[in-house]
């Protein structure tokens, strides 16, 4: 358990021993509570019945059966399962090139320069000062009058402050500083999923849609002949007028589905450069088509005990919950007294060689302890404050457990649907499609009336649309399951030179 009584640390620091003692040797000591990673959910599944058994499969490209391997590590490029070049240019060229990758390696790099900066704070402030002065006094304070000769002062000296950190406050600033460079690494890792993520899935996506506007331009393909037949037919008076209009209409509201599936695909090609960091107008025709994409067998599902440790999310909360923690030790030790360590070492002479003399040293040691006596409450507050943080810090992390948790359940739960909606949706394209020959060949014999050949035609160009999206779910539904579970970060190196900090860079170079 996490203690957050103030007093208990100080007691802590301060039992058995004297109160001199304890500012000569608590140096160790720091108040507040010590940050614990909160337990990962007594769970052993995502789902009540445990991990979901073998998917269905259908007879078509991207049907085959998927099998959940529970504890199965990710891998790090987990974008490769689907076995296509053109996804892993794509996630290269996103890495390489999008600013919000850039972003969070200079976030990244900014917050561990100022957790190093903070550490300056563990140590004596050393400072050096030189000065020399050509001054003439007056005798008038002497109750004489006129002026001495001019004559010239050299001074140098060198000051030592320390300030003890004898509750740990400084140690405890230097852990929220560290903390929010491991949340800067964890909003990196983050970065890195989302993006490559979307251009998975945004790369499906664009192939789900060419297929669709292919399947929509052989059904008006076939409905345009189906017109040239019932026309014939017309001329020979075999059908009538009203049979030519209702083909020529149900042809122009297939048409009329084409342009909104075009717009669709227009935007997500600018939304998938968008992704690659290109502009619109860059776009240079690459794309992925639904046949070249290889459905993986194998899902790794991961235990719910790993899972905390995966997800870039968590591991973001996390560290956040480390940060407030340790901030309620900083506002504690600001309200205990500070002790401060001063000394100063100099020389002055009227020549600088004079400053060498035995006599022209001067030098000073301090030391001094300062306990706020009143302040309306300031500091008191402060501490509170501190510590309401910290409550909401671990009901976030405690949120964001739960979101990972029903990402995961929702990809699973997606995966099983999506395979059961190909194989219905196939069964419904082929009986659709048997279904248009039929009724056809009853309207040719008389048997029936065109509206009926109108129905099926129909029927039939809703199952292969509905067909080529549940193909295309399986692949993007597949992406997200990895995304849920972290997407295997912790198998691969995303960090480079631009998120470490500069050791070897010119002292006052600005970029």
């Amino acid at each position: 358990m996490r203690d957050l009584s103030p007093l208990s640390r100080v007691a802590t620091c301060l039992r058995g021993s004297t109160i001199a003692a304890s500012l000569l040797f608590m140096n160790g000591c720091m108040v507040g509570p010590d940050f614990e990673a909160p337990d990962a959910p007594r769970v052993s599944g995502y789902l009540p019945e445990g991990t979901p058994r073998p998917t269905t499969s259908a007879d078509v490209h991207g049907g085959s059966s998927q099998v959940f391997l529970r504890g199965r590590d990710l891998p790090g490029e987990w974008w490769r399962v689907f076995r296509n070049r053109q996804i892993d240019a794509f996630v290269a060229e996103a890495i390489r090139n999008h600013p919000d990758i850039a972003a969070a390696q200079a976030a990244l790099r900014a917050a561990r320069e100022t957790a190093l900066a903070g550490e300056g704070a563990l140590f004596p402030q050393v400072s050096a000062s030189g000065s020399a002065t050509r001054e003439v006094a007056s005798l008038a304070s002497q109750g004489e009058s006129g002026n001495t000769s001019p004559y010239n002062l050299y001074n140098a000296s060198v000051s030592v402050s320390y300030a003890l950190d004898v509750w740990g406050g400084t140690r405890r600033q230097v852990e929220a500083l560290e903390a929010q460079a491991d949340y800067q690494r964890f909003q990196l890792e983050a970065t890195y999923l989302s993006l490559t993520a979307n251009v998975v899935t945004a790369a499906i996506t664009d192939a789900s849609l060419r297929a669709q506007i292919e399947a929509t331009n052989d059904i008006i393909k076939s409905e345009q002949e189906q017109l040239k037949l019932v026309q014939r037919q017309f001329e020979l008076g075999a059908v009538t007028q009203s049979d030519v209009l209702s083909q020529q209409s149900n042809l122009a509201q297939t048409q009329a589905t084409l342009p909104p599936l075009q717009k669709q695909l227009a935007q997500q090609r600018n939304q998938l450069m968008a992704y690659l960091g290109r502009l619109p107008n860059e776009d240079r025709g690459e794309h992925v088509t639904l046949a070249s994409l290889t459905l993986p067998r194998d899902l790794p599902v991961s235990v719910p005990s790993s899972l905390v440790r995966q997800r870039p999310d968590i591991g973001a909360a996390e560290a956040n919950l480390h940060k407030a923690t340790a901030t309620v030790g900083v506002n504690v030790a600001n309200m205990l007294p500070q002790v401060q360590l001063t000394g100063s070492y100099g020389r002055a002479g009227l020549t600088p060689d004079s400053l060498f003399s035995p006599g022209a040293a001067a030098w000073s040691v301090a030391g001094s302890v300062a306990q706020t006596v009143f302040d309306g409450g300031t500091l008191y507050h402060d501490k509170e404050s501190a510590v309401a943080s910290n409550e909401q810090a671990l009901a976030q992390y405690k949120s964001t457990v739960i979101t990972a948790f029903r990402d995961v359940a929702d990809s699973l739960r997606a995966i099983e649907a999506d395979a059961s909606t190909l194989k219905a949706q196939l069964a419904y394209e082929k009986a659709a499609q048997e279904s248009v020959k039929i009724s056809r060949t009853q309207y040719l014999a008389g048997a029936v009336t065109y509206p009926s050949v109108l129905t099926a035609e129909q029927n039939f160009q809703q199952a292969v649309v509905a067909r080529v999206k549940a193909q295309a779910a399986r692949f993007t539904d597949t992406a997200a399951l990895f995304q849920a579970l972290g997407g295997g970060w912790w198998n691969r190196v995303d960090q480079t030179a631009q998120a470490e900090p500069r050791t070897n860079a010119g002292y006052f170079q600005d970029h």
